[in-house]
C-alpha cells in the first residue's frame, strides 16, 4: 500500500543538525502553537499527514473547504491550518522563516509560503456543517486567531508521547506489518474503552484481512469521553485475553479528536493509508457528536471518494442477540428488539460512572476490571 500521494513525508532535522537548527530557531521571529497543533506538525514531520509538508496555503486551503481535496485534486478532507494572532502575525511576511514554538520554546521551523486571512464562519459550516458553538469543532474555531501561515515545516524537538511503547511512525508500522507477514491490514479507529460490539466489529473486519491495526487517537477530547490511559488499559486486557496473538497490534495516534463527522472519516482513513492499512472499518456515526450528523453519512462520504487508495469497511446496526445467544447484525438476525440488547455506549458510560459493571454481553469483565482500577476513567 502506497502512501497518499505516492510518498511518505519526512520533515524531522536529522539528529546530528538539531543543537544548530535549534539554536537558529532562537534567532527567529515566533508562532507560537497548540499542543493540539505541535501534534499536528509532529504528524506532518513523520508521514502520518502524507502529503502535506506543513500547513495549508492559501489555494490548498480553499480546495479543501470547497471540494475536499488538494489543488493537484488528491482527497484531502480536513484543514491543517496555523492560525496566529494579529499581533503575532505582524512583522512576518511571505519568505520568512519564523520559529514553531510551544511554551516559549522552540521546535520546528517553517518557511513562510502563504499569509492570509481566516473567514471563520466559511471554516466552520465547511468543515463541520454547523455554526452552533455547541459543536466543538465551531467551538474551537471560534477561539482560532484571524491570520493563517502556509509552508514547509522542519521539526528539530519531538515530544516524548504520552505512551511511548505503543507510539510507532508509518515507516516502523509498514515495517512491523512486514515482518508480521500482513498483505492487507484493517485500520480501526477509536477514542473508547472496547465494548463487545466494538470487539464483533473488528473481528469481523478480521474475517476479510490478515492483521487488525487498532489506533486510538490520544489527545484532546470532550467531557465524558474515556481518558486515555484507560483506554490503553481496556485495550490491552482485550487484546491479552481475546484475540489471538499477532493477529491484532495496538498503535497510539496523539492527535485529538475534530468531531466533523463525514469530513473526519475520510481524513482518518487517509492517515491509516499512511500507516500501511489497507482497510478501514466505518461505524454508524464515525467521528460524530451530538445529532449534528446522521448515523450513516460518514459512510456515504465515502461515494465522493472512490480514488482514495484505501477500502472502507462499513458497518451498521448489530446488538446482542439473547435468542440467537450472540451478537448479530440486522442483516442476519430474525428476532425482534425484544430479544435484543443494543451497545449504548451512554448507559455503560452511566453504569461505569457509578462503579457498576456492565453486563458480560455489554462488555467483557476483564475490560470492566481495567476501567473500573481507575479512580476517575472518563474527561470531565
Amino acid at each position: 500500500m502506497l502512501p497518499h500521494g505516492g510518498r511518505l513525508v519526512d520533515r524531522l532535522v536529522p539528529e546530528e543538525d538539531r543543537p544548530r537548527l535549534k539554536e537558529e530557531a532562537g534567532e527567529l521571529a515566533a508562532a507560537p502553537v497548540s499542543d493540539e497543533l505541535r501534534k499536528d506538525f509532529e504528524c506532518i514531520a513523520y508521514g502520518a499527514f502524507s502529503p502535506l509538508t506543513g500547513p495549508l496555503g492559501r489555494g490548498d486551503y480553499l480546495s479543501v473547504l470547497e471540494k475536499g481535496r488538494l489543488q493537484d485534486g488528491l482527497p484531502w478532507t480536513f484543514p491543517i491550518v496555523l492560525d496566529l494572532s494579529e499581533e503575532a502575525a505582524s512583522g512576518i511576511g511571505e519568505g520568512d522563516e519564523v520559529a514553531l514554538t510551544q511554551g516559549g520554546e522552540p521546535f520546528g521551523v517553517l518557511r513562510v509560503e502563504d499569509k492570509y486571512a481566516l473567514d471563520k464562519k466559511a471554516h466552520a459550516m465547511s468543515v463541520f456543517k454547523t455554526l452552533d458553538e455547541a459543536h466543538p469543532g465551531v467551538a474551537k474555531t471560534w477561539e482560532m486567531g484571524p491570520i493563517l501561515l502556509g509552508g514547509d515545516i522542519e521539526i528539530f524537538d519531538e515530544t516524548p508521547g504520552m505512551f511511548p511503547r505503543y507510539r510507532l511512525k508509518p515507516k516502523e508500522t509498514r515495517f512491523l506489518f512486514k515482518e508480521m507477514g500482513w498483505k492487507t491490514v484493517a485500520g480501526f479507529q477509536t477514542r473508547n474503552a472496547p465494548h463487545v460490539g466494538h470487539e464483533y466489529v473488528q473481528k469481523t473486519a478480521l474475517a476479510f484481512v490478515d492483521g487488525l491495526f487498532i489506533n486510538p487517537l490520544i489527545g484532546r477530547k470532550k467531557a465524558g469521553d474515556f481518558r486515555d490511559e484507560v483506554i490503553i488499559d481496556a485495550y490491552e486486557a482485550l487484546i491479552r485475553h481475546y484475540y489471538l496473538r499477532n493477529s491484532a497490534t495496538l498503535v497510539t495516534l496523539e492527535m485529538e479528536m475534530r468531531y466533523a463527522g463525514p469530513r473526519e472519516a475520510i481524513f482518518h482513513a487517509i492517515v491509516r493509508k499512511n500507516f500501511g492499512c489497507t482497510h478501514f472499518v466505518v461505524g454508524r456515526d464515525h467521528a460524530g457528536v451530538g445529532d449534528y450528523y446522521g448515523p450513516f453519512e460518514a459512510q456515504e462520504k465515502f461515494t465522493e471518494f472512490p480514488d482514495l487508495g484505501i477500502a472502507p469497511l462499513f458497518f451498521r446496526n448489530f446488538f446482542y442477540c439473547r435468542r440467537c445467544g450472540g451478537v448479530e447484525n440486522d442483516k442476519v438476525c430474525p428476532h425482534g428488539p425484544e430479544d435484543h440488547i443494543n451497545f449504548s455506549g451512554t448507559q455503560m458510560r452511566g453504569l461505569l460512572m457509578k462503579g457498576e459493571r456492565p453486563s458480560r454481553e455489554m462488555m467483557r469483565p476483564e475490560v470492566v476490571d481495567a476501567i473500573l482500577r481507575h479512580p476517575e476513567p472518563f474527561v470531565r
